[in-house]
């Protein structure tokens, strides 16, 4: 029998006061509050470091874990009925996944009151919700003032080989004693391996103030729970605010081997790179892995220039099994950016300049008929195509370990996608590996294909 633990906690490090109307909103558990919001990706940060990426599994499991909102004379009080035993410790709760649940609260709540219903953001235009994404990571606290570009973004996939992980561990260690900071996904795999890395090496330069920032939203927290070094934790309200926060924090930003979610984060990327309006701003983009990795890089890189063009292969290098060589790349592009910054008078803290298309904005909704209608031909404009392929390998991941995505395979059956002939050829390829190398689940899960390539 799954251990469980029921107990009363105080929230640690953001919002620790709530009004009378928030409380109730946040108990209301009628479907219109956000009451099954808040369990959800409560129960996710919780859950952290048990070896599922099935969220539904995780619901299932721990299917009568409840949270409550207590308001108190003396502050606010979070009630946690059968909630993981894992995430205690002596009858208390850790500390970093007593801040990660505040991190959840805050967000929920801020999200709700300012972004969806506050009357303050046009979420139906592109300045809107850059607007958005500005403010939610505004008051997250993780816009740093008065700090030279230091941040790393690193991608890549939450199933991957030791190899890769110890790879992507180095990785960070280089890079960490070059006094960079690392913001990821916030989960295991290529997603930790990097913090681990740079939290040694911080330690060894006697850097006390290393950021390890992880960037979540609602319907992936579950299948991709928070790392322990995570030290600063933003839950984004859906997939593209997501997305378009790692472009706006980023000073550079390394892609390690993943699956479908890491070629959705990739598509993004070059996509709004291709826009003519960013075709000067600088980004220092790396694929990297180690040697075993190589032919995954072949396969990923040859998918891209078909579908996209040579062009998209200028916005990246690929250096494999050199994590030095990474380090350096990133610190001269690091510095680069900086000096462009500088002559622009643009915001450190913030890519204002970057522009990013409505497509790459606009929330998509990985339904059967929304997904069989997504056009995917190479006559398109690049950054059209790469939006509408974003959108697709987006509705995979969904099929693969979003609990909504799993109930509607559950229901309709696969996902059916359509392309041009010779663009499903390489679609099928890359897909078709990823699933070879136990890219699509984490090791030791049987994987069901979630779609048809016809």
């Amino acid at each position: 029998m799954t251990a469980k633990v029921s107990t009363i906690v105080a929230p640690e490090g953001s919002l620790e006061v709530l009004s009378q109307q928030e409380v109730e909103r946040l108990r209301d558990t009628s479907g219109k509050g956000l009451h099954d919001l808040l369990r959800r990706c409560a129960l996710a940060v919780l859950n952290a470091g048990t070896p599922t990426d099935d969220s539904r599994q995780v619901l299932e499991t721990y299917k009568d874990f409840d949270i409550q909102v207590i308001q108190e004379d003396r502050g606010l009080m979070l009630k946690l009925d059968n909630a993981p035993a894992g995430a205690f410790v002596d009858g208390r709760m850790i500390r970093g996944i007593r801040e990660h649940l505040s991190a959840v609260l805050r967000d929920i709540v801020y999200v709700a009151n300012e972004i969806q219903h506050g009357g303050r953001f046009d979420l139906d235009s592109g300045e809107g919700i850059t607007n958005a994404v500005f403010h939610i990571l505004r008051n997250a606290g993780v816009l740093h003032a008065g700090e030279l570009p230091n941040l790393v973004v690193c991608w890549g996939g939450h199933s991957i080989s030791r190899e890769e992980y110890d790879y992507a561990k180095s990785v960070g260690y280089q890079l960490g004693l070059r006094h960079l900071d690392i913001c990821t996904g916030c989960g295991p795999g290529a997603m930790k391996g990097p913090m681990k890395g740079a939290h040694v090496a911080h330690a060894k330069q006697r850097r006390r103030q290393g950021r390890y920032l992880g960037i979540s939203e609602p319907g992936i927290i579950a299948a991709e729970a928070p790392n322990p070094i995570v030290n600063e934790l933003v839950i984004m309200p859906d997939i593209e605010k997501r997305l378009e926060s790692f472009l706006r924090v980023a000073h550079g930003i390394l892609v390690f081997p993943g699956g479908v979610g890491t070629t959705e984060e990739i598509l993004y990327l070059l996509g709004v790179l291709l826009h003519p309006d960013n075709q000067d701003i600088p980004l220092p983009v790396v694929f990297t892995g180690p040697a075993s990795s190589a032919d995954y890089f072949r396969q990923v890189d040859r998918f891209i220039r078909y579908a996209l063009g040579d062009a998209a292969a200028e916005r990246y290098r690929i250096i494999i099994d050199d994590p030095e060589a990474v380090a350096l790349a990133m610190r001269d592009g690091v510095q680069a950016l900086t000096q462009f910054r500088r002559d622009h008078d643009d915001a450190f803290y913030f890519n204002w300049r970057l522009t990013v298309p409505f497509d790459f904005q606009r929330p998509f909704v990985p339904s059967h008929e929304h997904m069989a209608a997504l056009t995917l031909r190479t006559d398109l404009p690049v950054h059209d195509l790469a939006a509408n392929l974003r959108r697709a390998f987006s509705g995979i991941v969904a099929g693969n370990v979003k609990e909504a995505g799993i109930r509607a395979i559950d229901e309709h059956g696969p996902y059916r996608l359509s392309a041009e002939p010779g663009l499903m050829a390489q679609m099928d390829t890359l897909l078709q590996a990823f699933v070879a190398q136990n890219r699509m689940k984490l090791p030791g899960s049987h994987y069901e294909p979630c779609y048809v390539l016809e």
